[in-house]
């Protein structure tokens, strides 16, 4: 598609001027769009919740919670009732039942937020009119999702759709990571290494009470199942810490120096203005460093929670 003002290109590879906040007006692309639709637009005010039907990432998120959730069973029902120290019991179990809290309610927010989608199908003529482009600039079209690609934007085949600033798919919470969900993630992976790592000490310290007094004092159940689900829980707790709290550095690295996991492994070429250290922390949590950082509720609300309850089915995607 060329005129005398620009030309379209259609390349995976990008490096486009479309400017990230340059949408389409009729749809800050909202997730509960069919994938078949012919368009991706829904009026700013028709929000709905993002969720990607892939078998294989809702399994994995589907584990994430199940082992979650029985480390909370072991630390809870093992560990920490059995215990004849209340004031031991009640702040390790606060703390710890917190921070699992906290840790779902991430990987909650991850999953179900639109990562940065670009609205599907605007790659048309009268859109193309629209941008009143100077003679000369180049914007780029995705081949696939049939979109008009903005600057730093990469096509995801798991999503089907181009993501801005994707820093990859994970299949762990069932989304890619992109502009709008990188902080759920961040959060996400930061508070399950915590509960991890707690974990770990608490087993550490069961063990040791244990090895002390009869095994039959130490919990409910029996002494060859009490050791068989701590063992499990402390290799559940390893690996957990091993790999979000690589993560977690890795994610910090990549927002402090404005670079997408994508955008080092390609080895592209900034040809933005890159936002450092405290502007990309800001960029990415919003605001000046505060506790909200921490807080993965911010945003949420009720009335709006309420509405998404009312959706329609389709595609690869669908609206709750």
């Amino acid at each position: 598609m060329q005129s005398s003002n620009h030309r379209l290109r259609d390349m995976e590879q990008h490096h486009p001027l479309l400017s990230a906040g340059a949408d389409v007006e009729t749809g800050s692309l909202a997730a509960g769009v069919m994938v078949g639709s012919p368009h991706a637009g829904h009026t700013a005010g028709n929000r709905t919740m993002w969720f990607i039907q892939d078998s294989c990432g809702m399994v994995c998120a589907g584990i994430t919670w199940f082992l979650v959730l029985y480390a909370e069973f072991v630390v809870n029902f093992v560990m920490l009732l059995p215990s004849k120290n209340f004031w031991y019991s009640l702040v390790n179990g606060a703390t710890f039942n917190s921070l699992a809290v906290l840790a779902l309610a991430s990987h909650l927010r991850t999953m179900t937020t639109d990562p940065g989608a670009v609205p599907k199908g605007n790659a048309t003529k009268e859109y193309m009119e629209s941008l009143q482009l100077k003679p000369g600039e180049v914007i780029y079209k995705c081949p696939k999702c049939c979109s008009i690609k903005p600057e730093r934007a990469h096509h995801c085949s798991i999503c089907k759709r181009c993501i801005r600033k994707m820093d990859h798919h994970c299949p762990w919470v069932n989304n890619c990571v992109g502009e709008k969900n990188q902080r759920f993630f961040v959060l996400f992976t930061m508070y399950i290494s915590l509960i991890s790592a707690h974990a770990l000490g608490l087993s550490g310290m069961h063990f040791f009470t244990c090895i002390k007094v009869q095994w039959n004092e130490c919990s409910a159940f029996s002494p060859g199942v009490s050791v068989l689900l701590l063992i499990f829980l402390c290799l559940e707790a390893i690996l957990f810490l091993t790999f979000t709290a690589v993560m977690f550095g890795t994610q910090i690295h990549s927002i402090c120096n404005d670079e997408t996991e994508i955008e080092r492994l390609k080895n592209e070429k900034p040809t933005w203005e890159r936002r450092m250290r405290w502007d990309g922390m800001r960029a990415v949590f919003g605001g000046s460093p505060s506790l909200l950082w921490c807080n993965p509720f911010t945003g949420l609300r009720l009335r709006r929670l309420l509405l998404l309850t009312h959706g329609r089915r389709g595609g690869s995607e669908f609206s709750i």
